[in-house]
């Protein structure tokens, strides 16, 4: 059997910095960078849409309301693949940190970002992703990505390089959302009524990424898209919104619908592997980042996986005679290198793992 680098799932091709092209006083939109394949982000009026479902993590572990809000949480996954978390539990003043010190990471020079750029071949670090050809439209935005734990797969030049006390915020909030996914989890198997251990075995030694993202004001953001519609390829999405500005929007029947989250409140969503796990019963949903002209929004997705050196596929005691197993099973390592190395573009990835 050869041997998976677990270190290097894939690369992208390197980008101009949209927030250096953002500083240019352009009046258009380079041409790269016009979308027109993508649905108008424009909702005039959000009032009257469906809005995202609220779920109290408290009320998930007090005894007197937990079934109640376990029915919510179980509605959620099952009809939207998002929620927004609210008292989750984690320090809100961490959280402050969290949002300044990745304001302060993209506002350093261009120089001092450089350092932490994508190499050849490798997705972590600082560009975009999901660039596979030299005449693929770009997204209006930049990212830094890189997987956080377990800690021997980050890499020596990314992670332990960023400058303090950032990299001890991070370090703290990693762990913190590790064990907050950890408890996502083991809530949605009661939910579902399935053999915990089938959850705790798949992603307890799991695999834990950060992206920050950074999209700029756009000139025409009628013309540009953030992040193209796309489900996530993983377990599960932590996100934290880093300023007030609106910008994620989720398919729902066919519309697109704005999140607007509370303030400190985590956005979460499943993941294609969580469709796979639970046997379709949850799904994974299209999401995009659209953009504006006013002022750029920041946010920090936290995404948990399996562990890379596993395989996955539906969850044994979610497969019955009534619902056979919907998804083949994979390697995990296989599974991400097939997803980097391809144009990000709707539910395409999970839709080739089916049966």
């Amino acid at each position: 059997m050869e041997e998976i680098n677990l270190t290097n799932l894939g690369g992208s091709l390197p980008v101009p910095c949209v927030q250096e092209l953002a500083k240019e006083a352009l009046t258009t939109v380079p041409p790269r960078y016009v979308r027109l394949d993508q649905d108008p982000p424009f909702v005039s009026d959000t009032s009257s849409l469906p809005q995202v479902p609220v779920i109290d993590m408290q009320r998930l572990t007090s005894k007197d309301f937990m079934d109640k809000e376990l029915e919510k949480l179980h509605h959620a996954c099952k009809h939207w693949g998002f929620f927004q978390l609210i008292n989750h539990g984690v320090n809100i003043s961490l959280l402050e940190n969290v949002k300044s010190g990745i304001q302060e990471f993209f506002n350093l020079p261009m120089e001092e970002k450089k350092m932490f750029s994508q190499q050849t071949g490798d997705i972590e670090g600082f560009g975009q992703a999901f660039v596979v050809s030299e005449e693929q439209k770009l997204d209006w935005a930049d990212m830094f990505y890189m997987i956080t734990l377990p800690v021997h797969l980050r890499k020596p030049h990314l992670f332990p390089k960023l400058p303090l006390p950032f990299r001890d915020t991070l370090e703290a909030y990693s762990l913190d959302l590790k064990a907050l996914a950890m408890k996502i989890l083991d809530l949605m198997a009661k939910a579902l009524k399935m053999e915990t251990v089938d959850m705790i075995v798949l992603f307890e030694e799991g695999h834990q990424a950060m992206r920050l993202n950074y999209y700029p004001p756009c000139p025409q953001p009628e013309l540009a898209i953030g992040l193209n519609s796309h489900s996530d390829a993983v377990g599960l999405t932590i996100l934290l919104q880093v300023n007030e500005m609106e910008g994620l929007q989720i398919r729902q029947n066919g519309m697109w619908i704005p999140v607007k989250p509370p303030h400190n409140a985590f956005v979460v969503n499943i993941g294609d592997i969580l469709e796979i796990v639970t046997n379709g019963i949850y799904r994974s949903i299209e999401h995009r980042a659209t953009v504006n002209s006013e002022r750029e929004r920041l946010s920090i997705a936290t995404f948990y996986s399996p562990k890379l050196d596993g395989d996955m596929g539906p969850a044994p005691s979610l497969v019955k005679p009534e619902r056979p197993a919907l998804f083949k099973r994979i390697g995990v390592a296989d599974y991400f290198k097939g997803f980097f190395s391809r144009e990000l573009h709707g539910k395409s990835y999970v839709d080739a793992m089916r049966i």
